[in-house]
């Protein structure tokens, strides 16, 4: 059964100090049980998330891994660094890491593999620029990109990863994509890969608590992966509620 889910990446915000003052009000907020909540912070405040967040019953991400477990890899971080602090959910190829760290199509394909391996559940986002969307390129980029994440992966094993379509011309723009568009994307991507069938699709790219319900009433939207929208308690638990 695909879930509802409401992924908070935080991107490079918030101290270790403001994280726990973050979940300490999140957490006395009245949140619905029909939607799985993930709070991604920075890798500084992991250790200062993971305790509130248990108990909390909310679940632990990471916004980005590298694919080997250890090594000469100056300032990467692995799944078993993850996982210690209780870490369960992974952001891998965020348009952010591609455009400005070097993530290809290749290296998310690898970090898939380890995170599947590792017993990591991998959010795996893909999505076009606007350049991309008026050429009428949208379909064939998100499915190449779909495809090479999962190359060489069995389809049994896709119900154990989420995926996040993420136009990049909407992220952090205010331009979010209109809900049927997005829709009809997330249903390319959902058929283009064996397997995809019962994997929860979220969308990315300007979602809020005032237009989270037009998404998630859609037939192949199951959530959402929300940037600045999640960086305030309040407004993120009413998105939460509103995703229910």
């Amino acid at each position: 059964m695909r879930r509802r889910i409401a992924a908070a990446n935080w991107k490079m915000h918030k101290t270790a100090e403001q994280t726990r003052a973050y979940l300490e009000r999140l957490s006395a907020q009245p949140l619905p049980s029909g939607v799985d909540v993930v709070i991604a912070p920075p890798f500084t405040s992991l250790a200062a998330a993971a305790p509130l967040v248990r108990a909390s019953g909310l679940a632990l991400g990471a916004q980005t891994m590298h694919w080997e477990l250890q090594g000469a890899f100056t300032g990467e971080i692995s799944a078993p660094m993850l996982l210690e602090f209780g870490v369960r959910y992974v952001i891998l190829g965020h348009s952010e890491r591609r455009a400005y760290c070097g993530e290809t199509d290749a290296s998310v394909n690898r970090k898939v593999k380890t995170a599947l391996d590792q017993g990591l559940v991998p959010i795996v986002a893909v999505g076009e620029t606007l350049d991309e969307r008026a050429r009428g390129e949208t379909a064939a980029k998100v499915m190449r990109q779909t495809r090479a994440a999962f190359e060489g992966i069995a389809a049994t094993a896709l119900t154990g990863v989420v995926l996040a379509y993420e136009p990049i011309w909407a992220i952090g723009t205010g331009q979010n994509c209109d809900p049927a568009e997005a829709d009809g994307v997330m249903a390319t991507i959902r058929s283009c890969v064996a397997g995809l069938a019962d994997t929860p699709i979220l969308y990315g790219g300007s979602m809020n608590a005032e237009n989270v319900g037009a998404y998630v009433s859609r037939p192949n939207i199951d959530g959402g992966l929300v940037g600045g929208a999640s960086l305030d308690p309040d407004g993120f638990a009413a998105l939460i509620r509103n995703a229910a």
